[in-house]
């Protein structure tokens, strides 16, 4: 099957695209595009991957699912559009980063800017339906999950010295593939208002991380 996805990780992942699970994923997601409203729009599906080739890769943020308010979703765990209001767990990331590090935060919750540094910003599920808090996750389920995993034991297998930025149970759940000896694994609370009280704020992951690349002699992510 040809997927429109950055060469690397083209390459990386061509087995995948031709198993069974993938063209199930693959007609489910066209069938419901058609059908229904649904983030993010079809060109920014793999946006994770074209914006952050494989080569690229230094960091990998694992999040949950995209947003599924109007025009929120890019593609990108955690990121939204130019001009749409900052999610709560952002904004306690934008937090955590100028407790650990003194920079202020930005006014977008656009984070193209991270992924073009060489952060791998992947949602487990990497599409989702339009609409209020009860379609969070109305596309677990069907592929997505097997799809994100086999991306994210690449990285691990085929790299070295990479930072994985686990935030909540799912996140750690789906880091289980991940090779700690070879890597750095870096696990707290999620950000969400819910738990960011309970280890997430003073978890100082933006410092942990560029002391890491710095020592491998790599540069350090703008944050």
């Amino acid at each position: 099957m040809d997927v429109k996805i950055e060469e690397s990780w083209k390459e990386v992942l061509e087995d995948e695209f031709d198993k069974e699970y993938f063209i199930e994923l693959t007609n489910f997601v066209k069938d419901e595009y058609s059908k229904k409203k649904v983030y993010p729009p079809p060109s920014q599906i793999f946006n994770a991957f074209n914006l952050c080739p494989f080569d690229a890769v230094k960091v990998v943020i694992i999040g949950q699912d995209p947003y599924h308010g109007k025009n929120q979703a890019n593609g990108l765990s955690f990121s939204v559009n130019d001009g749409i209001q900052i999610p709560p767990s952002l904004q306690n990331i934008y937090k955590e980063i100028k407790s650990d590090l003194g920079v202020d935060s930005p006014k977008s919750g656009n984070l193209e800017r991270w992924a073009k540094q060489g952060i791998l910003l992947l949602n487990a599920t990497l599409t989702v339906v339009a609409g209020d808090s009860s379609s969070a996750n109305s596309h677990q389920g069907y592929g997505w999950e097997k799809f994100t995993d086999a991306a994210i034991k690449a990285v691990s297998e085929k790299k070295e010295h990479v930072i994985f930025i686990l935030w909540g149970a799912y996140a750690k759940r789906k880091g289980e593939v991940i090779d700690e000896s070879k890597h750095l694994v870096i696990k707290s609370p999620h950000p969400s208002p819910f738990s960011a009280d309970r280890g997430f704020f003073g978890s100082k992951p933006f410092s942990k991380t560029n002391e890491y690349l710095k020592k491998y002699g790599l540069s350090e992510i703008n944050w």
